[in-house]
């Protein structure tokens, strides 16, 4: 039995690795069953014992991506108890910057999840439920303490934490989206590899921007 369910688990982790691999070199849509099965080395009709069909799978390799990230890289990564909102935000563009950048983290998982926001699947919702929202709604709970608009009801974001929050990811993912580009413009001063020094600029150059906002909603 355990035997049994031992290789379960282990052909289904080659059909998400292999189709990892593909999703993100083909897309969804031109991805096919049977050359993930073939990179995996399973019978071609593993993929609908295991995850029913193709969408399933991607469904299930998205998910996977997206949490082995997380979990390696948690929002409240290398924190200490006590720590300062700004400590939080810096934690918090920190780990995100190193999903995303980290080669650690399998080669596709960006490029996979940028295929998926930018040309969507029906796994859409299911990412923005599962993994994305956990994610904003912890930093929109920073945002709140810094812009000292106290607790709010569960699920309800003021437009100005919402646009902060916006900000600030859409700071640290055009250092994926955009990496072409930064090299093009200026390639020998700036190391995009340099996780810590792109950190600390995003976290001071946000900071500052909410103390701003803060102090104009307190007059």
């Amino acid at each position: 039995m355990e035997d049994s369910l031992g290789r379960s688990e282990d052909t289904k982790a080659k059909l998400i690795d292999a189709a990892g691999r593909v999703f993100s070199q083909r897309g969804f849509r031109s991805a096919t069953v049977r050359e993930i099965c073939s990179r995996a080395g399973t019978p071609l009709g593993a993929v609908n014992y295991h995850f029913r069909n193709k969408q399933g799978l991607y469904t299930a390799v998205l998910d996977h991506s997206m949490q082995t990230a997380i979990r390696k890289y948690p929002p409240d990564f290398g924190l200490e108890d006590g720590a300062s909102p700004g400590e939080k935000l810096r934690a918090f563009i920190r780990s995100f910057l190193l999903r995303i950048l980290d080669e650690g983290v399998p080669a596709w998982h960006m490029k996979l999840i940028t295929q998926e926001i930018t040309d969507p699947t029906g796994a859409l919702g299911n990412l923005v439920e599962s993994s994305i929202r956990p994610g904003y709604n912890y930093l929109a709970g920073i945002l709140r303490e810094m812009l000292q608009e106290g607790h709010a009801v569960e699920g309800e974001v003021s437009d100005r934490a919402f646009l902060c929050a916006m900000s600030i990811v859409g700071q640290c993912l055009y250092h994926f989206t955009g990496r072409r580009v930064i090299s093009a413009l200026h390639p020998k001063s700036f190391d995009p590899a340099d996780i810590e020094r792109i950190t600390d600029h995003i976290t001071r150059f946000s900071i500052g921007g909410i103390q701003l906002l803060s102090k104009r909603g307190s007059e």
